[in-house]
């Protein structure tokens, strides 16, 4: 047995995929069926395609689907450096829910409200501001 994919069902294709772009990664596989009316886009980190995440998105909506898309729980990923990457998120509108205030981890959320974890690569970075002191926004 071995890993595929990660699939999450998104509501608005271009944000999405625009949030996971941010984020570092790319497109490696598309998939348009015009019979099904549905697009399957895999995006992965670069030298890390065998791990993808499958955003589905329905050209027709997805009415009567969970609206939170929390079913799964959460995509993980680990990042070279949490606060810079979260200043980048920041930067392009995107709400931190759980701050990096230990500099181990961080939540965010997509456009269709994944919960998205961001883990600091190797030990925790020092404690540095404005991240330190910043509360949650949300939760996860």
């Amino acid at each position: 047995m071995r890993y595929l994919h990660t699939m999450v069902r998104v509501k608005d294709l271009e944000k999405t995929m625009a949030f996971f772009t941010l984020l570092g990664l790319r497109q490696i596989r598309r998939m348009d069926s015009e019979a099904g009316r549905f697009s399957l886009i895999f995006m992965a980190p670069e030298g890390q395609e065998e791990c993808p995440v499958e955003l589905t998105y329905n050209w027709d909506g997805d009415e009567g689907l969970p609206s939170d898309s929390r079913h799964f729980g959460h995509l993980a990923y680990e990042v070279e450096d949490i606060y810079a990457l979260c200043q980048t998120l920041m930067d392009n509108g995107v709400v931190i829910n759980r701050p990096p205030r230990d500099g181990h981890m961080a939540f965010v959320r997509s456009p269709d409200n994944i919960s998205i974890e961001l883990l600091q690569k190797g030990e925790a970075l020092a404690p540095k501001e404005p991240w330190a002191s910043m509360e949650s926004v949300g939760h996860w």
